[in-house]
């Protein structure tokens, strides 16, 4: 019977800690509160005292545990960082001095690029030949840094769209000129163009300069634009949180795959069937193109999604 008491106390103690991280997350409780408890019992230095008759021994029990919970996740978190950085300093000390002649970097990688990059990739542009295909998974992880940075944004500044005043939620031009007409005309006849030379500096990043971060940087900029000059409520129509949440996975999921793919063909020296196509035409360099198209969506919602959560803090 006893057992039976234990594992339903430590079954709703469990359940009581994921509330508290789900009602954290969704921005329905601080942190602090979603750690201790708003009342705090008397503070227990050891489990003997939990045996005292005159006190609650299962809020006791509780907040003990909380916090020896809470001491063994600092200590964890404290190794976690120890271990990360003594495996880095090992890395570094393995790679080759800076400068020295036997640094790849000095001969057989720039080497490779210049002379067997449009070759290998069919970019005309090193640079893009480079990123989107020798080093892609370079580019992944810094598209992912970007959407991971946007995750953690929404999930810090969640509280504050619960603390908006009424006058902000109903109705969100406070932010900027209501309705100013000047604004509204310029801004519907420069957006298209704008968005037309994002679209064209993604599409061209193979050929020339540019590219998926240049043509993501533009098109953010362009929605951006929109919004100071509609507000929400028009731009909501279109690009909300959860289109940009569709596009950004959607686009990064790919790049993952696609490049997977290649790799994976290349290494084992299997066919691709990815060609490569004709150096300077518009559908060539491979995977190029649509992986620079992927990379300046996932920007163009970065840019638009900071603006957008810290301009009033939330979309």
């Amino acid at each position: 019977m006893k057992k039976t008491t234990k594992t339903e106390n430590r079954k709703s103690r469990i359940q009581l800690a994921f509330s508290q991280i789900r009602a954290w997350l969704l921005g329905e409780m601080d942190p602090y509160d979603a750690v201790f408890l708003k009342e705090e019992p008397p503070l227990v230095t050891s489990r003997k005292e939990l045996a005292d008759p005159h006190l609650d021994t299962f809020n006791l029990r509780n907040a003990f545990e909380m916090r020896a919970f809470q001491r063994a996740y600092n200590i964890a978190g404290i190794l976690v960082c120890i271990v990360m950085i003594v495996s880095m300093l090992i890395t570094v000390s393995w790679l080759p001095r800076m400068g020295a002649d036997y640094n790849p970097n000095n001969n057989e990688v720039s080497e490779r690029y210049i002379e067997k990059g449009m070759e290998e990739t069919g970019a005309v542009n090193i640079v893009a030949g480079m990123i989107l295909d020798y080093r892609a998974f370079d580019t992944f992880g810094e598209s992912c840094v970007l959407f991971s940075a946007v995750c953690c944004v929404f999930i810090l500044l969640k509280n504050a769209s619960h603390g908006a005043t009424a006058a902000a939620e109903e109705n969100d031009r406070i932010y900027e000129p209501k309705n100013d007409v000047i604004l509204q005309r310029i801004t519907t006849v420069l957006v298209p163009f704008i968005m037309l030379f994002g679209v064209y500096i993604m599409f061209n990043g193979h050929l020339s300069a540019g590219g998926g971060f240049a043509g993501g940087a533009v098109l953010g900029a362009g929605m951006i634009l929109y919004l100071l000059a509609f507000g929400f409520a028009k731009t909501s129509r279109f690009l909300n949180e959860k289109v940009i949440n569709v596009i950004v996975c959607t686009s990064l999921t790919f790049y993952c795959l696609a490049k997977s793919y290649s790799f994976y063909t290349g290494a084992n020296g299997l066919h691709s069937i990815i060609s490569t196509g004709t150096p300077g035409d518009l559908i060539s360099a491979g995977l190029i193109l649509p992986l620079n198209i992927a990379v300046g969506f996932v920007v163009a919602c970065t840019m638009y999604s900071f603006y957008a959560v810290f301009r009033k803090g939330g979309m």
